[in-house]
């Protein structure tokens, strides 16, 4: 089925991942303090031989939800069943799964909003009662039966947290919001990785790799194998400062993080609609991606480096943008804080 090919191939990331994925909350670097508020209702939950509260997990792609979700089960001791939204097509294949968990155990459903609404209903009682409600038979032989769950812990990840229905975000107990992290946060995770991977990295080519990492340890861990194949063939296996910028020049990544897509979407804005505003979608046919990549993916990266703005009229760009390209800024452009 095809609910069952996503599933294994979520396993199959997640498991390849393994060996570089923090397992506990003790060596998760970053997230200050939601690692602070994780830690007292974990514990209280243990405490009291209860399931956790349902967690939502949201932010940009590549900060750690999945990794945070694994680590919640960990802490919890009990094991983790992975689903996603696209997944999960029908009512009959979430009953399924929910019947299917034991005692405290965690659900983990990323992409959580793309449940469609006919299994998001058959969601409302299951997080809020541990009920599934069912409907048996057609027509005027049609009888209700209600199905008792064990108590468990759903934990939902998503980009687009505003796409959730709000009966569904107000059944979920603990909120978490991922931010992008701080150079010095990804600088422990690329050595941390770098020791995993068994890479020899210097703590200058560490920061280096960390800067251009777009803030996301999923693209810093990504920058360091492809430094680690690049110091291996182009070098004598040693990742040190020069060797890093070398390969990162080769892999298009600029000193700010920004690639291929990124200044080709920038240069776009400059010299084909005149800084903006200009749709999304007009965009994404310009570069060639879709709109909703470039929302998730790009956008939130740009727009905290003030390279953009929203505006109700569409994207326009900031000085900023036209520095880092090196075009000139036209004088209607307000001129935003120095490179």
């Amino acid at each position: 089925m095809a609910e069952d090919r996503i599933v294994a191939a979520q396993r199959q990331a997640i498991d390849a991942e393994l060996p570089i994925r923090p397992r506990s909350l003790a060596e998760y670097v970053g997230q200050r303090q939601i690692k602070e508020r994780l830690e007292i209702f974990l514990s209280a939950a243990m405490g009291r031989h209860d399931a956790l509260d349902h967690v939502l997990l949201y932010g940009p792609p590549g900060l750690g939800k999945t990794t945070l979700a694994q680590i919640i089960a960990n802490e919890l001791g009990v094991n983790m069943r992975i689903s996603s939204g696209p997944a999960i097509e029908r009512p009959g294949d979430l009953a399924s799964i929910l019947s299917n968990l034991n005692e405290r155990e965690v659900l983990f459903v990323d992409e959580i909003h793309r449940l469609s609404r006919p299994v998001e209903e058959v969601l409302y009682p299951a997080m809020e009662d541990f009920a599934l409600d069912l409907i048996l038979g057609k027509g005027p032989s049609a009888r209700a039966m209600r199905l008792e769950l064990p108590r468990f812990t759903l934990i939902g990840a998503t980009t687009r947290a505003g796409m959730i229905a709000a009966p569904l975000r107000d059944r979920f107990g603990v909120v978490v919001h991922l931010d992008f992290y701080g150079s010095q946060e990804l600088t422990e995770i690329v050595l941390r990785t770098a020791r995993v991977l068994g890479c020899d990295i210097d703590d200058q080519a560490a920061d280096e790799v960390a800067r251009r990492s777009r803030g996301t340890p999923r693209i810093a861990n990504r920058l360091l194998r492809r430094l680690r194949d690049y110091a291996d063939v182009r070098g004598d296996g040693v990742l040190t400062l020069d060797v890093a910028r070398e390969g990162l020049k080769l892999l298009d990544v600029d000193r700010l993080g920004l690639d291929v897509v990124d200044r080709r979407l920038l240069m776009h804005m400059a010299r084909d609609y005149g800084g903006g505003p200009v749709g999304l979608e007009t965009l994404a046919a310009a570069v060639g991606e879709e709109a909703g990549t470039l929302e998730d993916v790009y956008e939130p990266y740009l727009l905290q480096q003030g390279f953009i703005q929203r505006t109700p009229r569409g994207r326009t760009l900031t000085a900023r943008a036209y520095g880092h390209l090196g075009i000139e800024v036209p004088k209607e452009v307000c001129q935003g804080p120095p490179i």
